[in-house]
């Protein structure tokens, strides 16, 4: 018997997003709607769940980013962050936690009106700053070295809105999404290689303990890996990317990985959703043709009659669970 979607995303959120991601746990799950379920009414019902448990949402297709790739899975993710509203908590934060007043006008925001606002000197009240940024972004180790660094040069353009700072925020915001053309631009800032598949996996983890500081519970990621079990070709040049057989089976060792590196990750559930032709034994393109992965996923034993809610693979259907 089959699980509704209702049913999964309320389990979801019980015994995963108010629990155990909440407290900086992190998984993997599988999703494989059996029946006619739209994979976009899904992916909607997730990020309405996500969103109402402080959550960032995140949902990335196969159809226009190569997700086998890691580096521009996280481009894409980073795409979708508004790095910016991230620094600006962070900043507001440790001023309050250091008692001084603050501007409501987010456009009084800036080094010099604090300043004056708390009778203080700017360029004493600048190394303070740094000060901050250096014990609780430069030391946090959570956080991969360049992924700190970035964040410091973010926070720092929250107090200085214009002139050469902003233009290295730009810089650093583009080099995360992956539209930074060359690397030279970010030298001042202390960065001196492209985010690629060596360090991709690392400024993710970094990522999601950086939207807990920021007062986020966490990151709920969505992969749809639908298009990789496609086996025909479209004319339309339009329609997104067709991958051959090994790209598939790069996507699955990049999801095998994800799911051995959890231990690593912090505050973060990755949904992957697929067609069921990712669970037809004769499929060129399935699950089983890629063993490391389809041994951490299916369940050797269980229930003919019952699912369980909370195995890593799940097959939804319209049917009620219970």
């Amino acid at each position: 018997m089959y699980i509704t979607p209702q049913y999964w995303t309320d389990t979801l959120r019980r015994e995963y997003l108010q629990n155990f991601i909440k407290h900086g746990g992190a998984a993997v799950k599988f999703v494989v709607p059996m029946e006619d379920i739209d994979h976009n009414q899904l992916v909607n019902l997730l990020r309405k769940t996500s969103e109402e448990e402080n959550y960032l949402f995140s949902s990335v297709n196969a159809v226009s980013t190569k997700i086998h790739m890691i580096d521009k899975l996280f481009h894409e993710i980073a795409r979708q962050i508004d790095w910016d509203e991230l620094s600006h908590t962070f900043v507001e934060t440790i001023f309050t936690q250091n008692g001084y007043k603050l501007p409501i006008r987010r456009e009084d925001f800036n080094l010099q009106h604090i300043a004056a606002t708390n009778n203080i000197e700017e360029i004493l009240l600048r190394k303070e700053v740094q000060t901050w940024l250096g014990t609780g972004i430069f030391r946090d180790y959570e956080m991969s070295q360049e992924f700190r660094i970035a964040m410091i040069r973010l926070c720092l353009d929250q107090l200085d809105t214009s002139g050469p700072t902003l233009f290295l925020s730009n810089a650093v915001k583009e080099w995360l999404q992956g539209e930074l053309r060359l690397i030279s631009t970010l030298k001042e800032a202390l960065i001196f290689q492209k985010i690629a598949r060596h360090n991709a996996r690392h400024m993710l983890f970094s990522l999601t303990h950086w939207l807990r500081v920021n007062g986020k519970n966490g990151l709920l990621l969505v992969l749809d890996i639908t298009r990789y079990l496609s086996s025909t070709r479209s004319r339309d040049p339009d329609d997104g990317f067709f991958y051959s057989i090994p790209a598939v089976l790069d996507a699955y060792e990049v999801l095998r990985q994800f799911i051995d590196g959890t231990d690593e990750m912090e505050g973060c559930l990755i949904v992957v959703l697929a067609s069921k032709e990712f669970l037809d034994p004769d499929d060129r393109r399935g699950l089983n043709r890629y063993d490391a992965l389809k041994l951490r996923i299916t369940d050797e034993v269980r229930d003919k009659r019952r699912q369980n809610p909370l195995s890593s693979l799940i097959r939804l259907g319209s049917n009620k669970a219970n």
